[in-house]
């Protein structure tokens, strides 16, 4: 096990579970077909289009953009925190981020015809509720965070 572990650089489990990942996607294209990945008549409409776009639009934009925003909250020395902020933050900015990701054609008004057709309503309110949602997980947050640090410093 020792072996494997120096030679794959990480758990048995772990190359199970990757194996297992890679035999699901497997199946789900085995089952749906590959012609489902590509549309031939909008090819930015492929899901395979889509998927490869956003692996580069994570690792080439968002991965150094958060990684640089953590390391701007961690790798303060100046002054010990008595509570780290740092989870304060991303706890909240996952949230809306994950939102926005799940909800952006309706947030951008993307797609508003089609949206009007199948629902009879307008896609106007979606940009104001989720900055309301945005504002009420941060002030949420930071309302936990001072309370927590109160609490902390009652302590000592």
């Amino acid at each position: 096990m020792r072996a494997f572990t120096k030679i794959y650089g990480g758990h048995p489990l772990h190359a199970v579970g990757l194996l297992l990942s890679f035999a699901l996607v497997g199946y789900v294209i085995a089952i749906a077909g590959p012609e489902t990945l590509w549309n031939n008549d909008v090819w930015w409409k492929s899901i395979i289009v889509w998927f490869f776009g956003s692996v580069l639009l994570h690792d080439a934009v968002l991965y150094p953009l958060y990684s640089l925003a953590d390391r701007l909250l961690t790798g303060s020395t100046q002054r010990p925190w008595t509570l780290s902020p740092v989870n304060y933050v991303r706890v909240p900015a996952l949230g809306a981020g994950l939102t926005f990701l799940m909800f952006f054609p309706g947030i951008l008004t993307q797609g508003a015809e089609s949206y009007r057709a199948a629902t009879g309503l307008t896609q106007e309110p979606f940009l104001g509720r989720w900055l309301a949602l945005t504002a009420a997980l941060f002030t949420v947050s930071a309302a936990a965070y001072f309370i927590r640090l109160i609490l902390v410093r009652s302590r000592a």
